[in-house]
C-alpha cells in the first residue's frame, strides 16, 4: 500500500492516478495514524513551503511523517516534497523546514534570458551510481519541472542527481530510503513512470 501525504494544497490527483495507472493500491493520508500505516509514503506538494509546513501541523503529521523516514521504509518527495526536507526555505520571507538534509532553499537568480519560475522539460544529470530510482533511465534524461525555487545541496551524500537553470542544484535526493526529486514524475511520461515503478519495487 502506498501512502500520499494531504495536507491540503492539493497536486494529488495525478500522483494517485500515476500509482494507480501502474496497478498500485493507493491511499491518501491526512490523519497521523493513516501515515504510519503504509508500506511506502509519498509527500507531494505545490505552493509554498510555509503554507504547506503549516498544514501539516495542523494535521498532526509531522511527527508521523518523520517517524515513517526513521523507520527505514520507502519515502518519496516529489517538488514542493523535496524542498521540506532541508534546514530552511527563502520562501515566503524564510522559514525552517524538517531539517532532515543539510542545505536550504533558495529563489532563482534573475538573470537575463531566464524566466522563473522555470516552467518545462530539463534534464537530471546522475551524480552516483546504484541509486535504484534511477535504474533503467538514461543520465540525462528529460523530465517536467515546475519551480521558482531550487535546493543548495550541503549534504554531498544525499546528492543523486543535479540539474541546471541559471545555476546548477540538486533536483534529485537519495538518502538510505529517502528519495526526493525537484521534477514531476507523474508528468514525466515514460521516464516519470518507470522511476515510480522502481519506486514501487525499492
Amino acid at each position: 500500500m502506498i501512502g500520499i501525504i494531504d495536507y491540503g494544497s492539493g497536486n494529488l490527483k495525478s500522483v494517485f492516478n500515476a500509482f494507480r495507472y501502474l496497478g498500485e493500491d493507493v491511499k491518501i493520508c491526512d490523519k497521523p495514524e493513516e501515515a504510519g500505516s503504509v508500506d511506502r509514503l509519498v509527500l507531494p506538494g505545490v505552493g509554498s513551503s510555509k503554507d504547506a509546513l503549516k498544514g501539516l501541523n495542523e494535521r498532526g503529521l509531522v511527527e508521523p511523517l518523520v517517524d515513517f523516514i526513521k523507520s527505514g521504509r520507502p519515502f518519496l518527495g516529489i517538488c514542493l516534497g523535496l524542498q521540506l526536507l532541508y534546514k530552511r526555505s527563502e520562501e515566503s520571507g524564510g522559514c525552517d523546514c524538517l531539517g532532515l538534509i543539510e542545505g536550504d532553499v533558495r529563489l532563482f537568480p534573475r538573470r537575463e534570458g531566464l524566466k522563473v519560475p522555470q516552467i518545462g522539460w530539463n534534464t537530471v544529470k546522475l551524480k552516483v551510481e546504484g541509486c535504484p530510482l534511477f535504474k533503467g533511465i538514461d543520465d540525462d534524461s528529460y523530465f517536467y519541472f515546475v519551480h521558482s525555487y531550487y535546493c543548495e545541496n550541503r549534504e554531498s551524500g544525499a546528492m543523486c542527481g543535479t540539474t541546471e537553470y541559471g545555476v546548477t542544484y540538486t533536483s534529485a535526493v537519495w538518502k538510505d530510503n529517502v528519495f526526493a526529486l525537484q521534477f514531476h514524475p507523474e508528468r514525466s511520461q515514460k521516464n516519470g513512470l518507470k522511476l515510480l515503478e522502481n519506486f514501487i519495487g525499492s
